[in-house]
């Protein structure tokens, strides 16, 4: 197996991570969370994927004498999809807030955010 899924990971996370912290503003920032966690959907599809490989559909009560794929990673890349799409939404409407509330989504400006 090639190595070049998991430093494709790797590089994804580090490029995301960068962003996080050198954006000037809190939707950058969240745009960066997103390529920090699509280092996972890629690191997960590596671990799942099999060279030769069929798609897990068996027929009949007969245990299947070729080689399947792992439905447990698939079914792993999608929940990290869902939740990623959620966790990107939420962010998203906390900076909203923020930026009613302040004015400004550039996370060095100093302004009073009140409490509720």
């Amino acid at each position: 197996m090639s190595a070049a899924p998991y430093v494709l990971a790797a590089f994804l996370f580090c490029v995301g991570l960068w962003g996080i912290v050198h954006q000037r503003t809190m939707i950058g920032q969240v745009v960066a969370f997103g390529v920090t966690q699509s280092s996972t959907y890629v690191l997960l599809l590596t671990i799942g994927y099999r060279f030769g490989a069929a798609a897990p559909i068996l027929v009949g009560t007969q245990p299947s004498r070729t080689t399947t794929v792992d439905p447990v990673v698939q079914a792993l890349c999608l929940t990290d999809i869902v939740v990623s799409a959620t966790t990107t939404a939420l962010l998203l409407v906390f900076v909203g807030r923020i930026g009613e509330d302040s004015g400004s989504v550039d996370p060095d400006q100093p302004s009073h955010v009140r409490g509720v």
